[in-house]
């Protein structure tokens, strides 16, 4: 089921090694809004969760584009490290976006944890396909980065030496982010991403980090950068190196439940602005 209790029906698009599942939920006139959905997850995953909520977005008129990333959901892959990229998975958003939006007109976008590595490098290839950004809980950058990229290589071997078990009595020894215990919000209990795959998809995230900054700082559109207080995986330094290198960005971090449980509002408001 959608945010709004229904699930739209899925079409797929053929990529190289890859089929990919999207939806294209509304029909406002508003530009339409490309999402990308968080490490490890899916568009049904996020909606039974529900911590982000874009229904306010769509309900001010815009088409929300959802897709479930190469080997995630109900999007297939193959055992190929490189496809995981972030640069690579760039690849699959814009041709995500030239199926659901076959006019070429530009789109605003929302981008969730490694989504938003995935969103910069496909802005920096085409800009004019990019109104306005929204970067919602930035992953680790720089050296902050190269340490989790250790524990995904971990993780990787791990699968593949002692199977899915021990993969998943790691994740759930994982300490909770504070502030999403403090809501309410379950965690996760499984990946939607197959065993044959999950090795490869943690090694391209392992090799994958956001662009320079000298890359960033031609980016022109309006940005809005979201982030949450205590969550080493998705630190506010992130979101802050980010509003400090794109040259018209504004970084709000939630010190409270109810802040996230407010930035479907805030995005809307954004994506409003003039």
């Amino acid at each position: 089921m959608s945010l709004l209790g229904f699930r739209p029906v899925d079409d797929h698009i053929e990529r190289p090694q890859a089929r990919l599942a999207y939806n294209v939920d509304g029909d406002g006139d508003e530009a339409p809004v490309v999402v990308t959905h968080s490490f490890l997850a899916s568009r049904h995953l996020e909606d039974s969760i529900g911590i982000f909520d874009w229904s306010p977005v769509r309900a001010r008129g815009h088409r929300l584009i959802r897709f479930d990333a190469r080997g995630h959901g109900e999007s297939s892959g193959t055992p190929d490290e490189q496809a995981y990229r972030w640069p690579a998975l760039a690849d699959d958003l814009l041709a995500v976006l030239d199926a659901a939006e076959p006019t070429g007109a530009p789109v605003d976008a929302i981008a969730e944890s490694t989504g938003c590595g995935t969103l910069l490098w496909a802005a920096m290839r085409t800009p004019e396909r990019f109104r306005r950004l929204v970067l919602v809980i930035p992953p680790t950058i720089g050296e902050e980065r190269r340490e989790q990229a250790q524990i995904y290589l971990a993780g990787a071997s791990l699968i593949e030496l002692r199977g899915a078990e021990a993969w998943k009595r790691l994740v759930d020894n994982f300490p909770p982010v504070p502030l999403l215990d403090e809501g309410g919000w379950a965690r996760a209990r499984s990946v939607p991403v197959s065993l044959e795959l999950l090795p490869s998809v943690l090694r391209g995230a392992a090799e994958s980090d956001i662009p320079a900054e000298e890359l960033l700082s031609v980016l022109q559109q309006p940005t809005l950068v979201l982030a949450w207080r205590s969550d080493p995986n998705h630190p506010d330094s992130s979101a802050r190196h980010l509003a400090d290198a794109l040259p018209h960005a504004t970084v709000e971090i939630a010190e409270e439940p109810d802040d996230v449980r407010g930035w479907g509002e805030r995005v809307a408001r954004f994506l409003a602005e003039a």
